[in-house]
């Protein structure tokens, strides 16, 4: 075989490898997007018959083990107020009494009187007083205690506890030993602190919680729901129910 049969030769396998691998990879992407379609088929299907009530199991849904719910929506979602509102609505049709609304700009807490009347809720700030039990005798059935967060929250609460806490012992012999108790308190006296959220859903196509506040989840069940107008009832029910029936650990 001479210098250019080998050079022809190498050539065609060249091309050959290079086609089948591209084939290999349109083959691959066809099937994982037909997964994905069924699969997103079989969600939508699912969650309609659950809102319809066909899935018996749901209708024992307790909502009371909810006691305090983190809803999370990315800031360019969070400007579409009306489907925010609409979910507040499903959340007290639900039964769940407290939820907390969290997006990294601020927007929903810029809208918060709008969102607040519109869903006939109580603000956080006038009913924590010592935490989420006191609050349920003050509302209303099928009302809403709401508080609004975002990332500066996190943020500057942070700064100002550790400002404290600097204030506090710098004047001390020996260098103290920070528990979480004593950082609880921190966060609490600069007004940072509340409830860790026994369930956090995540609105967006980001898979993570955004910038929440990490303090308050430490023992958070986290789920991501999809984008805030796909919000569907039934994947709502079946999210809450879902966390109802486990059983989580603490450790010892």
């Amino acid at each position: 075989m001479d210098l250019r049969e080998k050079y022809l030769h190498s050539y065609w396998l060249t091309k050959v490898a290079s086609f089948s691998a591209i084939l290999l990879w349109n083959i691959l992407h066809f099937l994982v997007t037909i997964w994905y379609w069924v699969n997103d088929g079989v969600h939508i299907l699912e969650s309609y018959l659950i809102t319809y009530g066909l899935f018996q199991k749901y209708k024992s849904l307790d909502p009371s083990k909810v006691r305090y719910l983190a809803i999370v929506v990315e800031s360019e979602e969070a400007h579409q107020i009306s489907e925010v509102i609409e979910l507040l609505h499903w959340i007290a049709d639900i039964g769940v009494k407290h939820v907390c609304l969290y997006d990294m700009e601020g927007v929903l807490k810029e809208s918060q009187e709008t969102i607040i009347a519109e869903c006939n809720a109580r603000p956080w700030k006038v009913l924590n007083i010592h935490g989420v039990e006191t609050a349920e005798a003050l509302l209303k059935p099928s009302q809403l205690n709401l508080e609004f967060v975002s990332l500066t929250d996190g943020k500057e609460g942070v700064v100002e506890a550790a400002n404290l806490l600097f204030l506090k012992y710098k004047d001390g012999g020996d260098k103290p030993k920070f528990t979480e108790p004593i950082l609880d308190e921190a966060l609490r006296l600069v007004g940072c602190s509340g409830p860790d959220p026994d369930l956090l859903l995540i609105y967006g196509p980001a898979r993570c919680h955004l910038g929440f506040p990490a303090w308050r989840m430490r023992y958070t069940e986290i789920v991501h729901m999809g984008y805030l107008k796909s919000k569907k009832y039934g994947s709502l029910i079946k999210a809450i129910y879902r966390f109802t029936t486990i059983r989580q650990n603490y450790g010892t």
